[in-house]
């Protein structure tokens, strides 16, 4: 039981790899706090949780909103007073060419995908020791498509983010990585416009949401203890075929 008694803060964690994730640690012990902006789905990730005798709590919180999600982690910090690990799920795409999209939606899309991750690190490092930082990118940080700049350039700093702050933070006191998903059975993958239009084209093996989680877990465990400011692709060897 590798997260026994851990408290596992999770965003995103309604669908998708996040709820994986978030059925994974709670398997293995953990205390899971659901993140979302979805009550609904939410709820039924903590049902999945507690059907199977695990502990979860769902928080409503819209992570575009500097406000809300102090509020989550106060509310986690006054439930169990600290937090053991982080992951760093939720994400949003825009799908138009640069040139057309409203700055407003570039403001948004970095608020929710890169912001967050930032605000949830100055929130959670004071009340965390030995923990673990998970950030899921992506492999369009590495090789992308048109129409999704937004995203590509928000999962490229992510990693760089990931890198600096493994140089700020010791390893006492928490190891910062990443995981970089390929092509993922998720809602979010088949519901990409340029997947649905063959501008993306899916070339291999589509992966499962619970493959994906096994790979979070590991990073956010013990087993992972020598792994600080890495970004492990995570893509049934997608980036090697492009």
């Amino acid at each position: 039981m590798r997260f026994q008694d851990k408290v596992c803060l999770v965003t995103g964690g309604a669908s998708g790899i996040g709820r994986a994730t978030c059925v994974r640690l709670a398997a293995e012990g953990g205390q899971v706090v659901v993140l979302d902006r979805d009550a609904d789905a939410g709820a039924a990730t903590v049902q999945l949780i507690t059907v199977a005798q695990g502990r979860a709590l769902f928080i409503g919180c819209d992570l575009s909103q500097p406000a809300a999600i102090a509020a989550a982690v106060e509310q986690v910090l006054a439930a169990y007073g600290r937090v053991d690990v982080l992951v760093s799920n939720a994400a949003m795409m825009t799908f138009q060419h640069l040139v057309d999209l409203p700055l407003e939606k570039w403001d948004l899309l970095m608020s929710v995908n890169l912001r967050a991750l930032a605000q949830l690190c100055q929130l959670c490092l004071p009340h965390m020791q030995g923990g673990a930082i998970v950030a899921i990118s992506s492999v369009h940080a590495h090789q992308t498509t048109p129409n999704v700049v937004p995203y590509a350039a928000s999962k490229g700093a992510m990693e760089a983010f990931v890198r600096g702050m493994s140089r700020e933070i010791a390893m006492t006191q928490a190891r910062i990585n990443a995981v970089a998903p390929g092509a993922v059975d998720t809602p979010m993958l088949w519901s990409n416009p340029n997947v649905q239009s063959g501008l993306e084209k899916i070339e291999g093996p589509v992966g499962k949401p619970e493959e994906l989680a096994a790979a979070i877990c590991f990073l956010a465990s013990s087993e992972a203890s020598f792994i600080h400011g890495t970004t492990l692709a995570v893509d049934g060897g997608r980036l090697a075929a492009l």
